[in-house]
């Protein structure tokens, strides 16, 4: 199943996006006389219980039973709009590799030996659409191209070969980066904070593990998909990667998230960035490239009014538009000398 969340009359409401329609969830369930919560937050808090009634009331409106309204009339939120927390991972090889090698660094062994992730702030997730920034984002403002997980039951100290379970779904997540702000807070080896906590995009759906079983593998980490990823700047694709090119499972992701602290129904854990997956990495490829033909190079970046399109194979579009906040207002001009 694609579950989403939508405004109706200005209120969240969570639904199912089936074939181009979305059917409210909470609405159908009284139709159907099953007691259904309104909102993904509450769902999820009951996730085993939810999920069998949704799956009827996604079986009554196929049969032609319910009403639903078109996904192109309603306002989508992010598929989980207030989530309980936000790590986001660091699990491709690829990406933090090239990374390091255009920045003149060795890779690290550590990478090879644990899973490692950082919080988000999970106040400024949003889904399609605009995503208002301000003028120091714009400042080398990147995307990062990843999936994510969101969790479905409360666990600790979960092992990696149970950890799949406690998944609801996955979805798209581009974890927008203003990376002047990052890269100074980087060097006092504390962050990210400012460069990452204005705006993380996730959506449009969250996507039931089962829908993905096509695409899917065993291992003895836990599961992995393939699944294609792709980015367009403003239609022009820029990145492509596939998810089964994590070099860390989500389950070993969630294992180690879980040691000594609890995780809740809708934490949402990212990928991190996929190779190619973000123009910090892409320029900084380029740029070697460039030097070693004795060639000029121009970093490129978000800027106001650009669109930003994430695909995920089973996971759908996320679009986003870049729009300046119409104060001017800069943190940056407020250092001290």
């Amino acid at each position: 199943m694609k579950f989403v969340s939508y405004l109706r009359n200005n209120a969240e409401r969570a639904g199912l996006f089936i074939d181009g329609h979305i059917v409210d969830i909470a609405g159908a369930g009284k139709e159907l006389d099953l007691s259904l919560p309104v909102t993904m937050a509450e769902l999820l808090k009951d996730w085993e219980v939810s999920l069998p009634k949704c799956k009827k009331i996604e079986d009554k409106f196929r049969a032609g039973q319910l009403p639903a309204v078109k996904s192109s009339e309603v306002t989508l939120l992010s598929p989980v709009p207030h989530p309980t927390s936000c790590r986001d991972g660091y699990a491709f090889r690829q990406h933090v590799e090239t990374a390091r090698r255009n920045r003149g660094v060795a890779m690290i062994p550590e990478f090879d030996q644990y899973p490692v992730f950082y919080f988000t702030n999970h106040n400024a997730v949003f889904g399609e659409g605009d995503v208002l920034v301000e003028t120091d984002h714009l400042q080398k403002l990147d995307f990062e191209l990843e999936c994510a997980v969101v969790i479905s039951r409360r666990g600790k100290n979960i092992e990696s070969k149970d950890a799949d379970s406690y998944i609801a779904g996955f979805c798209i997540m581009n974890d927008l980066s203003a990376r002047t702000l990052q890269m100074e807070e980087m060097m006092l080896n504390l962050g990210p904070a400012k460069g990452k906590d204005f705006a993380t995009t996730l959506g449009p759906w969250l996507v039931t593990p089962d829908e993905l079983e096509p695409y899917m593998t065993q291992t003895p980490f836990g599961k992995t998909y393939n699944l294609e990823m792709k980015a367009f700047h403003n239609g022009v694709q820029v990145s492509y990667g596939n998810v089964n090119q994590m070099n860390w499972t989500f389950a070993e992701i969630i294992e180690r998230a879980s040691y000594g602290a609890e995780i809740f129904p809708g934490d949402v854990i990212g990928s991190g960035t996929v190779g190619t997956g973000c123009y910090l990495e892409l320029n900084g490829t380029k740029a070697l490239q460039a030097k070693a033909a004795g060639e000029e190079f121009t970093p490129v970046w978000l800027k106001d009014g650009d669109e930003i399109t994430l695909e995920i194979t089973g996971m759908g579009v996320l679009k986003n538009k870049i729009v300046r906040a119409e104060k001017e207002y800069s943190i940056l001009a407020k250092k001290k000398i």
